[in-house]
């Protein structure tokens, strides 16, 4: 009987170092499986603080980077006061309109409509940033974006070179090249592939994070805004919220991410979940805001609708 019973208690024991064993070892892989070469993405508070390289924006790459697609000319746009129009919802109701049309330039973005708008976000553009994915609702409307009345108004198209990089020479570089051509009171460009990774370089060197490990995406937005640095002495910005605004509790009421798509997602789910994406590429929204707010200290920056 007793040494039926040491046999219970040893089989026992041993039941109980093979489940601690195979607790660790899934412990173990799960570790491993987290830090492998695909980075985690750092929480923004730590991200943005840890790592603080400031770049000087005014000397950073020039504007050899900016390819043209007809007649050669290099980018020269220069402005004393510029108006930086998101297509934030948040530009709605503000009545900044007649505000922004008589600032010197205006920028916008994407396909970001003025038709129907004019009250919020005025009539005129001066240099509209393009990303790839947003080239075919523009060019497919011709009398909302390429009719511009802005003297030298500018169009700028970024994405991966494969895309719109000349050497590619693919459909939609095809599809640019023409509309270059048939509307010569614009200037077009795109952005070619050693200042692209310039602005990969850049991102990494303001948020400690690299671009392609952290499976980011820069946003057409981070575009807008060195670039508008570029060209700009300084810069209103209309509708960009700062970072910490989707973290506030009393912030409830649904805002589209675009105020043109009323029944669109919803901006701050849309901001907290690219933020903490991990499976797939995200734009980092408020990770960019929090660079943003570094600049607005160095570059002339202010923002509106809401303040900062």
């Amino acid at each position: 009987m007793g040494l039926r019973l040491n046999g219970k208690v040893q089989q026992s024991h041993r039941m109980v170092v093979f489940v601690v064993i195979f607790i660790l070892m899934t412990l173990l892989f799960l570790y491993g499986s987290n830090n492998s070469s695909s980075e985690a993405y750092i929480p923004i508070h730590v991200a943005v603080n840890r790592f603080l390289i400031n770049t000087d924006l005014k000397k950073w790459a020039g504007k050899e980077g900016y390819m043209p697609l007809h007649r050669n000319k290099s980018m020269k746009l220069h402005c004393h006061k510029c108006a930086l129009v998101t297509s934030s919802s948040h530009v709605l109701g503000s009545g900044a309109g007649e505000e922004i049309d008589h600032t010197e330039c205006v920028i916008r973005m994407n396909d970001a409509p003025t038709s129907g708008y004019e009250v919020d976000v005025g009539t005129r553009t001066t240099l509209r940033v393009v990303a790839h994915s947003s080239v075919f609702r523009v060019v497919r409307r011709p009398s909302d974006f390429l009719n511009s009345t802005d003297k030298n108004s500018v169009m700028i198209f970024w994405g991966p070179p494969n895309k719109i990089g000349k050497e590619a020479k693919g459909p939609l570089y095809r599809l640019i090249q023409r509309v270059s051509a048939t509307y010569s009171n614009m200037s077009f460009y795109t952005i070619n592939q050693t200042k692209m990774h310039r602005f990969d370089t850049l991102f990494h060197r303001e948020t400690g994070r690299d671009r392609q490990k952290s499976h980011s995406w820069l946003s057409t937005g981070w575009f807008t805004m060195v670039i508008a640095i570029e060209t700009c002495d300084s810069i209103k910005v209309y509708g960009m919220v700062p970072p910490s605004h989707c973290g506030k509790k009393h912030v409830s009421k649904k805002m589209p991410y675009h105020y043109y798509k009323p029944r669109g997602p919803d901006e701050c789910l849309t901001y907290l979940q690219s933020e903490s994406g991990r499976r797939g590429n995200y734009h980092r929204f408020i990770t960019e805001k929090q660079v943003f707010g570094r600049w607005a200290k160095l570059y002339n920056i202010t923002f509106t609708h809401p303040s900062w």
